[in-house]
């Protein structure tokens, strides 16, 4: 049986198994993914209206842990259980006097700027299915493959100073980033290379001199016959999206400024070096470029966390590259005054058994785990929730997919109970269930 890429055991990076999508690859209707029976279909079926949102976050940036973060090495250790629950390190309490694994210093000093949910849970064991929960706010069904958190975003508001509004940094590890049930058009854009790697460059921003004009002129040429046949039918929402997705992609082509936003060579040295030098430093310093410039949502990948074994020397392997780069892209936001603006989301598919096993790592664990954020409307300084004292169950407050779900989209000006149209004209809710979590914002 093949295996998920989250499966295949503890990597300092999951890029084994990445598919990149082609974004500017629009030179066929069927690779847009749109028809002119789907955007009919669209058009024909009358939407409940429902109750919108003035945005609080003009932008996220989602950082995913891949393979499972361990609760009690991270945001909710347990510095007074016995060694074989509270694992190989010795917690250390932040700035607000709540505890963070001992190898968060930096986050330490800035607990002060985020909340923490502590009772996050779900009932899904396998990498593949608490992938899916964390990236859609739905359970995975055999029925319907559904939406990423970024192509909803990108469905609903398309994209901003020529950019595409949802970039993968730097690739698509799972399916469940894509755009599920809607258009391809909706999905991410992915670098294709690593903004660590020497001599990093993002394929497709070129300018058109320096793309095969022939080609070029190919696709040029049969997107003008497709835009001719679209205008024989009143506008809908469906086109105004593939008009968005056209100027973005064109955008992207032909514009400096947007290329410019992939240009980590344009920041200082001095900074990038306190970032770090590393995939964690890299990625994160380009996704605070990407939503400067205009991008909506960027969802950045960073190192593998299925520690069945040696979980102290995983962690002390992984963790203070992202200590390091998370505390200083908080900094670096506040600094900008983008912090009140962006929100920054830290999820995993789930966390880890509260009990340490015979080699010494931790396995699977759905039942409670931790999720932080910062910025775009919640609070500071808080927690949210609490897992017992073994961090084995909920105590209090226990959080959903569909919770978080519904309160990221309420932050960025999305109401959850809005429906979109599924291929064959079935409307389907954006987050099923669930509620706004009132009490974590600012």
């Amino acid at each position: 049986m093949k295996m998920h890429p989250l499966c295949q055991g503890n990597h300092t990076d999951l890029l084994a198994s990445q598919s990149r999508r082609e974004f500017i690859q629009i030179g066929a209707i069927a690779g847009l993914g749109l028809t002119l029976p789907d955007l009919m279909r669209a058009h024909a079926v009358e939407m409940p209206k429902v109750e919108s949102f003035a945005p609080v976050a003009e932008s996220i940036i989602h950082i995913y842990l891949p393979g499972g973060m361990a609760q009690h090495e991270s945001w909710d250790p347990k510095p007074f259980a016995s060694p074989d629950y509270r694992g190989p390190f010795s917690p250390i309490k932040g700035v607000t006097g709540e505890y963070v694994g001992e190898k968060f210093a930096n986050i330490a000093k800035i607990l002060d700027k985020i909340t923490i949910i502590r009772s996050m849970t779900h009932g899904e064991a396998a990498h593949e299915r608490g992938t899916h929960n964390m990236f859609t706010g739905y359970r995975p069904s055999p029925a319907i493959k559904f939406p990423s958190f970024g192509s909803v975003i990108s469905h609903e508001q398309g994209s901003r100073n020529n950019l595409p509004p949802y970039v993968v940094v730097p690739n698509v590890i799972a399916p469940e980033q894509q755009s599920g049930y809607m258009s391809s058009a909706y999905g991410p854009f992915a670098l294709g290379s690593d903004p660590a790697d020497k001599g990093f460059n993002v394929r497709d921003l070129l300018s058109p001199k320096d793309i095969d004009q022939k080609r070029f002129d190919r696709r040029r040429t049969l997107l003008g016959a497709v835009d001719e046949h679209f205008r024989t039918i009143e506008k809908s929402d469906a086109l105004n999206a593939m008009d968005s997705f056209y100027q973005a992609a064109y955008g992207l082509i032909s514009s400096q400024k947007a290329r410019e936003a992939f240009n980590l060579n344009a920041e200082a040295d001095k900074l990038r070096d306190e970032y770090g030098r590393n995939t964690a430093g890299q990625r994160f310093l380009l996704a605070r470029r990407l939503v400067e410039a205009g991008v909506r949502m960027v969802s950045v990948t960073y190192g593998g966390w299925d520690h069945h074994s040696n979980i102290k020397g995983a962690f002390e392997g992984q963790a203070p590259n992202f200590d390091v780069a998370f505390a200083r892209l908080i900094k670096d936001l506040e600094d900008r005054g983008m912090l009140s603006k962006t929100l920054v989301m830290v999820s995993s598919e789930f966390g880890r058994t509260p009990k340490i096993n015979n080699t010494n790592g931790r396995d699977h664990w759905p039942r409670v785990f931790s999720v932080a954020l910062a910025g775009g409307g919640v609070k500071k300084g808080h927690i949210y929730g609490s897992s017992d004292a073994l961090g084995g169950e909920p105590d209090t407050n226990p959080v959903s997919p569909m919770d978080l779900a519904r309160t990221m989209y309420r932050l960025i000006g999305i109401n959850g109970d809005k429906r979109i149209v599924a291929d064959g004209g079935r409307p389907i809710d954006i987050v099923n269930g669930g509620s706004i979590l009132t009490d974590i914002l600012a």
